[in-house]
């Protein structure tokens, strides 16, 4: 669902327009584990340094990042994501860190610590019924 607004907007088709086909899932696998499921995305794809380095040089701008964001938020309210204040906040926040991460990354000349593993886990204060 996600994917397919980001591929129908004009300011984010450029980026993702030839995306593997597995991206989605790849996504999923991360979202998965920083949220405490398992650590499939490091076991498949090598972890945090592995999320980080496919961001680099990719030129992002803040706009890009911030429709980025709003579509996935959007994205949560139509498929139902817990509404729980808790966990969006949580869930907002590691995605606001995260694509912020991933914007500074992409700029030309950015190098990247040695140390970026493991994978950061992100959690919430009262988790939902």
């Amino acid at each position: 669902t996600f994917y397919g607004k980001v591929l129908a907007d004009p300011l984010l088709e450029p980026l993702f327009g030839a995306m593997a086909q597995e991206h989605p899932q790849r996504v999923a696998w991360c979202l998965g584990e920083v949220f405490g499921g398992p650590d499939t995305y490091t076991e498949q794809r090598g972890g945090h340094r592995h999320l980080i380095q496919q961001h680099m040089n990719r030129h992002l701008t803040e706009q890009q990042r911030a429709r980025w964001v709003s579509l996935l938020m959007e994205t949560a309210d139509e498929i139902g994501f817990p509404s729980d204040p808790e966990f969006r906040a949580a869930f907002v926040s590691y995605i606001e860190w995260g694509s912020r991460i991933a914007l500074a990354v992409s700029q030309p000349g950015v190098e990247i610590p040695e140390d970026l593993d493991p994978m950061p886990h992100w959690d919430w204060i009262v988790k939902p019924s």
